[in-house]
């Protein structure tokens, strides 16, 4: 994620996933960036169920195929217990459309997990969240940019290099 952060950054608050690796990333840029930062919870990863809390390994220990059909198929192979996808993307939702309410005019960067960047675009652009999953790979410390002008719906930003 330090890699991501370009030279200048413009951004003039942080909201942050209360997940550790997010949470200790978050409180640090905003140290050195002189900037406030506060946390969503509503910006946590998707609930996985039975998998909440373990590693790959005892993932793999229990099914040796779970984490391969998961990675081929994540809609259609969760964990059992897994929060429903309706449920996880309107609740992303909420909080990125709550913090564009709060921090209207300023550059806020949300630091979250790839599901939380695909519940955010896919519903920016419209799309399920199947579709997002099946045709949207994001790298860890990717920086996806939304721009919101007054009167109009978040629009996605693409920049090249420079």
């Amino acid at each position: 994620m330090r890699a991501a952060v370009p030279e200048t950054p413009q951004w003039q608050h942080i909201v942050s996933s209360p997940l550790k690796r997010c949470l200790e990333f978050s409180q640090e840029l905003a140290d050195d960036l002189q900037i406030t930062i506060n946390v969503e919870d509503n910006l946590k990863e998707i609930g996985f169920g039975e998998w909440e809390g373990k590693t790959p390994d005892d993932i793999l220990a229990e099914d040796s195929e779970a984490l391969n059909h998961f990675y081929k198929d994540p809609v259609n192979n969760r964990p059992k217990g897994a929060e429903p996808l309706d449920t996880f993307s309107e609740r992303v939702w909420d909080a990125y459309l709550s913090i564009i309410e709060q921090h209207q005019g300023k550059h806020v960067l949300i630091v979250a997990h790839a599901g939380v960047a695909r519940a955010i675009t896919a519903n920016i652009l419209k799309m399920s969240l199947d579709d997002v999953y099946s045709r949207l790979k994001i790298e860890y410390g990717a920086i996806i940019r939304s721009s919101i002008d007054e009167g109009s719906p978040p629009r996605l930003l693409v920049q090249g290099p420079g």
